[in-house]
């Protein structure tokens, strides 16, 4: 069926700029899961990402007089290093067109290439759009970062190498998937050559855009996506891509942040190498599929990147206990009495405190916001809830609630003094000045009661904001942030925000 991209892939001239890369035993992940488990190490390519074999195969397939009127692509990152590597090798005059919001090493890196990059826009779509219109007003050739045959192929040379690579039997290969190139090139490739290993893609399950096309058995465009593992943060599948992988695709696995955090850990654990997330997703997902396979037989975890921004480092570190399932975080309410935080302490027996806030509720009690190291086993979560109800302390657990991990952990204080208070959670384009910007936004209507922001260099900044206001407000609130276009929810009915901020 896919026979004329099987001779694409075969005739490729990737290794022009791509190097063959090596297929790892992941030993100590192997160890814990209690199978085989192999990395495709496309992290270790010379902009350290597999994105360079797609955007070469297109460039130099261009015909002359294409190469001739210039280049131009948009990308917030590793399509962009690809293009731009494809145009120094080749001599071909290109445009980058990337967000505001890119990382500087990211723009800088792509400069390094002596191409012309431009910032526009607070997001990949912003700068897309852009391009179009840069593309139709200078006549200039667009290379686009996964909706094309020739970078599809240019993609499917890592699943090559793969087969060449691996003689033993392969259960599954997992790939991530953003908008398809990877995945349609490796699956077409796979599939062709050894159909009877699975193809999986993964995704993170705020970015599930192939998962939505598939049940819905037509390409679907998700309203908004996480911006987490912003390599594969895409909105809608590509045409092209989506006709090859509803094919060749046996399966979809979502993963969380948390997961993909772990992941992270996991690749550096065996191979010394810090991935970027959306590098890790495919980890993440083999280590579901993992725990509930019987098979004996190897599984394939492409490492598609290793881009990351340094000062993401520490989020990723902050989380990935969390995704093992190795850490609780909770609530709980105790005695407001000396010695009542001993007495908490005893009733964790050797469970480790990772993270201890306290805050003041009256002169009964405290509420207590802790981190306990359990062990991996899937009983030990409640273990640890039936030993602390069983001494009298009630306990709300907050391991999954997204504010808690993300802002509370930072600000639990002294007691609320505002009567009438509205919460809510922002995301905003991060970039230079951006906080003041958001401020400057959100106006002088309403006076702030309560305000936490952190930078996790990230694409888009979050923050949390309470807002002095009585329920009669709270829709000309929300209308007012509708208007303003950041991305925000509302937290009242958080239990978070009551047990510690009311």
């Amino acid at each position: 069926m896919f026979d004329s991209l099987i001779r694409k892939i075969l005739s490729s001239k990737v290794y022009d700029v791509a190097l063959e890369t090596s297929v790892d035993e992941a030993y100590f992940l192997s160890q814990k899961l209690n199978k085989t488990i192999l990395f495709k190490r496309e992290d270790q390519q010379p902009i350290h990402s597999f994105k360079c074999r797609g955007a070469y195969n297109k460039i130099i397939n261009l015909a002359e007089f294409e190469r001739q009127k210039g280049i131009i692509a948009a990308s917030a990152g590793n399509h962009a290093q690809g293009v731009a590597l494809a145009a120094q090798r080749l001599k071909v005059s290109a445009l980058i067109v990337m967000p505001t919001t890119t990382p500087d090493i990211k723009v800088r890196s792509v400069r390094s290439r002596g191409v012309e990059v431009l910032l526009f826009g607070d997001s990949f779509d912003d700068a897309y759009e852009e391009s179009l219109r840069l593309s139709s007003e200078r006549q200039l050739t667009f290379i686009h970062p996964f909706d094309d045959i020739d970078v599809i192929a240019g993609q499917g040379t890592v699943a090559l190498e793969l087969m060449r690579q691996v003689t033993q039997p392969i259960d599954a290969v997992f790939i991530p998937v953003g908008g398809g190139g990877l995945a349609a090139g490796m699956a077409a490739y796979i599939k062709y050559l050894r159909p009877e290993i699975k193809v999986i893609g993964v995704e993170p399950e705020d970015a599930a855009s192939l998962l939505a096309a598939l049940k819905a058995d037509k390409r679907v465009l998700l309203e908004s996506v996480g911006l987490f593992a912003d390599g594969v943060a895409v909105k809608q599948i590509g045409e092209e891509n989506f006709r090859i992988l509803r094919e060749t695709c046996d399966e979809v696995i979502t993963v969380t942040t948390d997961e993909i955090c772990a992941a992270v850990k996991d690749v550096f654990n065996d191979v010394r190498s810090v991935s970027e997330p959306a590098g890790a997703v495919a980890v993440a997902g083999l280590k579901k599929y993992a725990t509930t396979s019987d098979t004996q037989d190897a599984l394939v975890a492409v490492l598609t990147g290793g881009n990351v921004n340094f000062d993401r480092v520490g989020h990723i570190v902050e989380r990935a206990e969390l995704g093992e399932k190795q850490e609780v975080i909770l609530a709980a309410t105790i005695p407001e009495r000396i010695g009542a935080f001993k007495n908490f302490c005893e009733t964790l027996g050797n469970r480790n405190i990772t993270e201890f806030n306290y805050r003041y509720s009256d002169h009964d009690e405290a509420r207590v916001f802790a981190g306990i190291k359990v062990d991996h086993s899937p009983d030990a979560r409640l273990a640890l809830f039936a030993d602390l109800e069983n001494q009298g302390v009630p306990v709300v657990d907050l391991t999954d609630n997204e504010f808690a991990k993300m802002h509370l952990r930072h600000m639990v204080g002294g007691p609320r003094v505002v009567k009438n208070e509205q919460a809510f959670r922002f995301e905003f384009p991060e970039r230079p000045g951006a906080l003041l910007k958001f401020l400057e936004t959100i106006g002088s209507r309403w006076r702030l009661t309560a305000f936490h922001y952190r930078n996790h260099g990230a694409a888009y900044g979050r923050v949390f904001v309470s807002f002095e206001a009585g329920e009669d407000e709270v829709v000309a609130l929300t209308d007012y942030f509708n208007d303003i276009g950041y991305a925000y929810y509302e937290e009242n009915a958080n239990p978070a925000v009551s047990l510690f901020l009311e």
